[in-house]
């Protein structure tokens, strides 16, 4: 990969594993210094920091309840204590808690719009007031690059996950007013929004042919994503070669929200 993010600092939330791994590799890939963020288990962030860092790279591994206010904070604190600033910041923490409308528990809804949600907030205003305080670097052509990760179903309706649904749709939202307030400063912000992404997570989907061939009903492309399509989207989205690309959402589906039900229904 082309190191297209030589000398730049970036902080993935969520990223001991799956997406959030996937593009803490790639930025790292791409010449960034990377913050690993995680919540409650440490081992596979170190692990992935460790991996970085034999390999040439610059990574350390960092815990927070992004849904919190004092951890965001202590969390950009570590960041900076240790590189200085921070350049990219990917809001990606995320989780799911899923039912049927009349059987999802409030409990259950806060806390997936309270990470899903709030903890992008919260972890985009405070890489906002961070790019502000540091001022320009010749890194990077702007301020500083914010990329929310989303879902398909920001777009899709996906009944019996309405609360996952809820927090990507108010994600895309957020993302492009946010997109409108802080681009006058030269800061970037964009969101990627993955399709079917091979991950541990959603490994019923896909691990055995009967239901991978359910799954591919959804995807005209005809193949699983995997978490280094989304880390090169990232990349590109983080470097450069993006910087006119304000306030956009940009798919990584196989073409999922093209609606392939339709194809032959038109």
């Amino acid at each position: 990969m082309q190191r297209s993010l030589e000398g730049q600092i970036a902080l993935v939330t969520g990223a001991s594993s799956g997406i959030g791994a996937g593009v803490a590799q790639s930025l790292a890939d791409a010449g960034a210094k990377v913050a690993i963020n995680y919540h409650s288990h440490a081992e596979p962030a170190e692990k992935l920091a460790a991996e970085i860092t034999a390999n040439g790279g610059d990574a350390f591994a960092v815990a927070a309840d992004v849904s919190d206010e004092h951890e965001t904070d202590a969390m950009f604190d570590a960041v900076v204590k240790r590189y200085g600033t921070v350049d990219i910041v990917v809001a990606n923490s995320g989780l799911q808690k899923d039912a049927r409308f009349t059987e999802l528990t409030l409990d259950d809804w806060r806390r997936v719009i309270d990470t899903n949600l709030t903890g992008q907030f919260l972890t985009a205003q405070r890489a906002v007031r961070e790019f502000q305080r540091r001022g320009p670097r010749p890194v990077s052509k702007a301020l500083g690059k914010i990329i929310c990760m989303s879902s398909v179903h920001e777009i899709i309706p996906w009944a019996g996950h309405v609360n996952y649904a809820s927090s990507k749709g108010g994600i895309q939202m957020m993302m492009k007013s946010l997109a409108q307030e802080v681009a006058p400063l030269r800061i970037r912000v964009n969101s990627i929004a993955p399709g079917a992404i091979r991950t541990p997570i959603n490994k019923d989907a896909w691990d055995t042919q009967e239901a991978l061939d359910r799954l591919l009903t959804l995807v005209p492309y005809g193949r699983v994503g995997e978490v280094e399509d989304i880390g090169r989207a990232a990349v590109w989205l983080a470097s450069d070669d993006s910087d006119y690309v304000i306030g956009t959402t940009l798919c990584v589906d196989g073409g999922m929200t093209l609606y392939p039900g339709f194809a032959d229904n038109g």
